[in-house]
């Protein structure tokens, strides 16, 4: 029964490595680059086809005029509480939010949800300002404010003008310390939040990881949903809030953010005044997590589908903490690994030879590497969906040979590529907006308390190199655990004991 996928799978295998021609090609373009570079043939074309935008061969690049960036000011209070800003010159707007070390890996299996809940109850009002008059007073101001919660933070953020920040950080300070946490309050949003988990589980994406937490954190505090479980949402009281915000919502677990067009002498000032009441009584985040840590558990979960037209899944092995030097290593990987959807601008031609591999075999519809870190712990892997349920063996033995292969086969030229595309996508995301620098400061202050400087991560991505990446790989993929999640027809999935084998290959 296996015998026509043999040659298949004999084709996939070929495809992998570069063939004997694209290499030629490649030392061609190589030595005319270094012909044209000299001058001597400067009146010919080039006779080859990668010299037509430059060399096909990638090289390091000097960043030095992109590694200048304003200073992050930090100051902490009295209470413990931080205050960490990034000024940019001429700005008009700016972006002010708190920053909370407070997510759903801090709640029991009893109040699963109630980080999230009071997320939804912020905007409804306070001692001070009604539902309509917050909405009204926000708009008036041009502004926007939202919030988010993950597994191991909670944001609270609002954009403005620069002469509304005083008002913005009233407000904030207003939602955090007085929310009317009524009964009736509390009994209006549950409808609320359960229509939101409704909307979540039609999200196949939202519900591979969600079970891929599951199933890799079985009982430990990471494997719970964000949401909750919908027994919960319906259940959690008043008392559960207060008793969450009075544990949790204390000022040395808070940052307070400024990006944009902000001065960090007032921003001091304005949290003096209307931080000054938070309470400093209450466990650190270290005191929590060492009283109940993650278990990452080698293990599979299938939801089976028939009547669903694609398939998917997402595999991991155990990453590494947020703090662990090898964890911009997995970056590298994850970048290296790359992803491909067919109405990306990559296909055939991408950097990444899981890319080239996938596309030019239509093997997936979509497939996209990850790396998420943890106080203590992370995933590494993959996310794939494909629309040929039947071809759904080729495409894992395709993104398992090439994540294994991590830690067997690394090409310095594919290292340096990778590189060269992190520093860019991290410049590029830095730059877009005062949104995106207030989160990298609020995100990078409660997990490493400090501002990373560019420079310093450019550094730390320069300084990975092809020993390195096969390093990661033996330590974190060489016959290592690995958790798996799938949905829709799994019927042509292979197997745990297949995944698990796969984790390592065997060479003589």
């Amino acid at each position: 029964s296996g015998a026509p996928r043999a040659p298949r799978r004999a084709v996939l295998r070929g495809a992998m490595g570069r063939s004997n021609a694209v290499n030629a090609a490649l030392r061609v373009g190589r030595a005319t680059a270094a012909r044209y570079s000299t001058g001597a043939v400067a009146t010919e074309a080039p006779p080859t086809p990668f010299l037509k935008y430059g060399d096909a061969v990638p090289s390091n690049f000097a960043h030095r005029g992109i590694l200048a960036q304003q200073p992050t000011q930090v100051t902490t209070l009295a209470n413990g509480m931080r205050v960490a800003t990034e000024s940019t010159p001429h700005a008009g707007t700016a972006t002010v939010g708190v920053w909370i070390d407070a997510g759903s890996r801090y709640e029991t299996d009893a109040n699963n949800g109630t980080a999230h809940f009071l997320e939804h109850l912020a905007f409804k009002g306070t001692q001070r300002r009604t539902t309509a008059q917050l909405e009204e007073e926000v708009e008036n101001m041009g502004g926007h404010l939202n919030a988010y919660t993950s597994r191991e933070q909670t944001t609270y953020f609002a954009k403005v003008f620069k002469k509304d920040v005083p008002q913005a950080v009233d407000l904030l300070a207003d939602i955090l310390q007085n929310s009317t946490l009524t009964d009736a309050a509390v009994d209006r949003e549950r409808g609320v939040i359960l229509r939101e988990a409704e909307e979540v589980d039609k999200d196949d994406g939202e519900v591979l990881f969600d079970h891929l937490h599951a199933t890799a954190f079985q009982h430990s505090p990471l494997g719970r949903t964000i949401l909750g479980p919908k027994a919960n949402i319906s259940s959690i009281t008043k008392a559960d809030l207060e008793a969450y915000i009075k544990t949790h919502y204390t000022a040395p677990r808070m940052v307070l953010v400024g990006a944009g067009a902000v001065d960090h002498g007032e921003m001091v000032k304005l949290a003096e005044k209307e931080f000054a009441s938070l309470p400093t009584a209450g466990p650190s985040t270290e005191e929590l997590i060492k009283a109940h840590p993650s278990s990452f558990t080698g293990s599979e979960v299938r939801m089976r589908d028939d009547n669903m037209s694609k398939v998917g899944f997402v595999f991991s092995v155990e990453g590494a903490p947020v703090c662990d030097p090898d964890s911009t290593t997995l970056m590298v990987m994850q970048t290296m690994l790359g992803q491909w959807d067919p109405m990306g601008t990559s296909g055939t031609n991408s950097g990444s030879p899981l890319a080239q591999l996938v596309a030019s075999n239509k093997l997936c519809t979509f497939y996209q590497a990850f790396s998420t870190a943890y106080s203590d712990t992370g995933l590494f892997g993959v996310h794939a969906v494909t629309d040929k349920p039947d071809q759904v063996d080729d495409l894992a033995w395709a993104v398992m040979n090439a994540f294994t292969g991590l830690a067997y086969e690394c090409v310095e030229e594919d290292v340096t590529r990778a590189k060269e595309q992190l520093k860019a996508q991290l410049a590029i995301h830095a730059e877009s907006s005062s949104s995106a620098v207030a989160e990298d400061i609020g995100r990078q202050m409660l997990t490493y308390g400090r501002r990373i400087p560019r420079a310093e991560l450019f550094a730390r991505i320069d300084a990975v190199d092809a020993a390195a990446v096969k390093a990661c790989g033996r330590r974190f993929i060489h016959d290592q655990e690995i958790a798996v999640a799938s949905l829709g027809p799994t019927q042509f999935i292979p197997d745990m004991n297949w995944w698990r084998r796969n984790t390592y290959w065997l060479r003589y």
